[in-house]
């Protein structure tokens, strides 16, 4: 070997060692456990079989530094390090990993491999304790472990801005699937994705209601079909936001503007439903005038029901009829 050819190999060795170390800063040190430069030396040995020296590991610290890397120095006889910032801190990944654990929409075996996979990017010593907070027990999850594929197909027609078909489902008094749209494939152009009520919806233009409608996600009956069609291109002026607003809880329906008279103990559902923007008034020191546009809908009706008489809908007459022929409904 001539020296050239030792040269690059001991270039490609520094190389390796750089991001071994890197990958030992992240997995192993925080604030509260930085490690020493005999650590760093000792542990690239047992891990990678890497050879270093306390003047390299100096080197090689400040060259992660200089490439932008927060890796924090504690001085003394023998200096000690850290990585500072991270891409996720240990609250933000506890509350991802809740998040996930939580969605009726992700499967138990999904919510695990990703739990997973988030608990491992905290060092050693947090992801002990992200994952014995983990609790999957008593979740009510789906069985369908192909939702990824169903989610696949739809956001690559969304990009190309084409059509998708699918076979869409609703469950029997008997719990068995059964076919909506009497079997036949939906035609849809999709816009978005989007969360609500711990649902996943895909929103986009329906052929068969020539409309913008919402369909869940979860009770596509197989994988969606990508068509070669062009999508049906957006209504003009129209936005997500202004939609999920108007479609009360993305459930379809005839919308109205209704005047609902609200205790104050139903105030914070109110804001949770119509934001810090709902237009309200003060009717007396208890009371307060809700106007909001909804669609009249069971689910809106359901919403008002729960609240035992603390909101109690006030106009316009036709509300008011439906929401008794509800509930005298035998």
């Amino acid at each position: 070997m001539d020296k050239t050819e030792l040269t690059a190999r001991e270039k490609n060795e520094g190389r390796v060692r750089l991001l071994r170390l890197l990958q030992l800063l992240v997995s192993d040190s925080d604030a509260e456990h930085p490690i020493s430069t005999p650590d760093c030396i000792r542990l690239l040995k047992e891990r990678w079989d890497i050879d270093a020296f306390r003047i390299t590991i100096g080197r090689d610290m400040e060259a992660l530094q200089m490439a932008g890397y927060d890796v924090r120095v504690i001085h003394s006889t023998q200096n000690k390090y850290y990585l500072g910032s991270r891409t996720f801190e240990q609250a933000e990944l506890k509350l991802l990993i809740d998040a996930v654990a939580s969605s009726k929409f992700i499967t138990a075996s999904k919510s695990k491999a990703l739990t997973d996979k988030l608990a491992a990017m905290a060092n050693v010593h947090q992801a002990g304790d992200l994952k014995r907070n983990i609790s999957l027990a008593d979740r009510i999850k789906p069985r369908n472990e192909h939702i990824y594929e169903y989610i696949d197909v739809i956001n690559r027609a969304i990009n190309e801005k084409r059509k998708i078909s699918f076979l869409y489902f609703t469950w029997t008094a008997a719990k068995r699937k059964r076919l909506k749209n009497d079997g036949e494939p939906y035609i849809f152009s999709p816009y978005t994705l989007t969360w609500n009520g711990d649902c996943y919806y895909m929103v986009g233009w329906s052929d068969k209601h020539e409309k913008v409608a919402t369909f869940r996600v979860d009770r596509i009956s197989k994988p969606p079909k990508l068509l070669e069609d062009a999508a049906v291109k957006k209504p003009k002026g129209w936005s997500i936001a202004d939609f999920s607003e108007k479609a009360f809880q993305l459930f379809d329906g005839e919308r109205t503007t209704v005047e609902l008279l609200c205790h104050e103990d139903a105030m914070n559902s109110v804001i949770d439903h119509f934001g810090e923007q709902a237009k309200t008034k003060p009717v007396d020191d208890t009371h307060f005038l809700l106007t909001a546009e909804v669609s009249l809908s069971p689910t809106f009706f359901a919403w008002v029901f729960q609240f035992g008489g603390k909101i109690k809908i006030q106009a316009p007459q036709e509300a008011i009829s439906q929401y008794q022929q509800l509930l005298s409904a035998k």
